[in-house]
């Protein structure tokens, strides 16, 4: 058994080395690369705009967030959830893994996160837009949103912020949906997104690769099941007690991260 496996193993070291071959060939020439550049912005634009004219919309989505040991081994972490929107300023999301069982509401002016496992609910004052929240959560909690560079009024120039190199790979199916396949490079991770054809082109995967962690962990959503305008069931985005919660700090509600809290995050290799 461990024979074949070792065998099968060289085997897809060889024909992963065929594609990169490949791949130099095919990326090897300057016009070429400026107009997969061209094509490739033109296609984020139009799913950013078409992102941000939806008043309202919902999705379902599956991400999986990888860690790596001290001993370099890579461990993915899954979980699923929901995600309703209406602009400006409305947002509910939920999250459920292995780990935590988590809502967000907001509603204006306050998000709420639940803990539905431990029954405890921290507040706190956020009046302001979705966009606003996404900031307040990433850059001053560390509390980041699913995908929220997706959900923003500006996400194109948000997602295009310091990138380096861009490339159209054409197209790729995913569970039966064709779909636009673009990656992009910065200073600190690589990231693709698949964008849906036709009049509704919104992102379908979206992954982003450290650059900068031992053995490039990635961040993977996926998203099914798009709602937008009239089709996106009607819910109230105000946060209701009634499973008698009891109230904490923020600072006291464990595990609403991705990353468990029994994960001790290290340093960058």
């Amino acid at each position: 058994m461990k024979k074949t496996g070792t065998k099968t193993l060289k085997m897809l070291i060889r024909y992963m080395s065929t594609v990169a071959l490949s791949l130099i060939i095919l990326f090897g020439t300057s016009a070429g690369i400026k107009a997969d550049e061209a094509d490739a912005k033109r296609i984020l634009k139009a799913m950013s705009n078409y992102m941000a004219a939806q008043e309202s919309l919902s999705f379902e989505f599956d991400a999986i967030l990888e860690v790596v040991t001290h001993d370099e081994q890579k461990l993915a972490l899954a979980s699923s959830g929901t995600a309703t929107l209406k602009r400006p300023n409305k947002i509910h999301v939920t999250r459920s893994g292995g780990f935590a069982d988590i809502e967000f509401s907001f509603d204006g002016k306050t998000l709420t996160l639940l803990g539905k496992g431990q029954n405890l609910y921290a507040q706190m004052e956020v009046p302001g837009t979705i966009d606003h929240l996404v900031d307040e959560l990433q850059n001053t909690h560390n509390r980041p949103l699913p995908a929220a560079d997706l959900l923003l009024s500006n996400s194109y120039d948000e997602l295009m912020r310091d990138v380096v190199d861009i490339k159209d790979l054409g197209s790729g199916v995913i569970d039966g949906v064709e779909c636009d396949y673009l990656a992009f490079r910065n200073k600190e991770v690589d990231w693709q997104i698949w964008i849906a054809h036709g009049d509704r082109p919104y992102p379908y995967r979206y992954v982003i690769t450290s650059k900068h962690l031992s053995s490039g962990p990635q961040y993977t959503i996926q998203t099914r099941n798009w709602k937008t305008g009239g089709e996106v069931a009607a819910i109230d985005f105000h946060f209701k007690n009634s499973t008698k919660a009891e109230k904490i700090d923020l600072k006291d509600l464990r595990d609403a991260d991705e990353l468990p809290s029994h994960f001790k995050k290290g340093g960058t290799k």
